[in-house]
């Protein structure tokens, strides 16, 4: 079997190499878009997520420090 490095070249011209490359580009450049926008939604989804949890964890810890508070009868100071 030979080796022809250059076979396809023979198959295309120089104008047809050059259209399939700006499309190759185009293409590339379309799902490294979608890439991105994929990893920013789930970026945002984790962050969101997080965010939440944190949120519902501070309360507990408001909710918790209130009743301990009204336990030893001292009044909680608010920041």
């Amino acid at each position: 079997m030979s080796h022809h490095p250059h076979s396809l070249e023979r198959r295309y011209s120089t104008a047809d190499w050059n259209t399939l490359h700006e499309q190759a580009l185009r293409e590339a450049q379309a799902l490294r878009r979608a890439a991105w926008a994929d990893f920013w939604r789930g970026t945002d989804h984790i962050c969101s997520a997080g965010i939440a949890t944190a949120q519902r964890s501070a309360q507990r810890l408001t909710h918790s420090l209130s009743r301990h508070a009204q336990l030893r009868g001292t009044p909680v100071q608010a920041k």
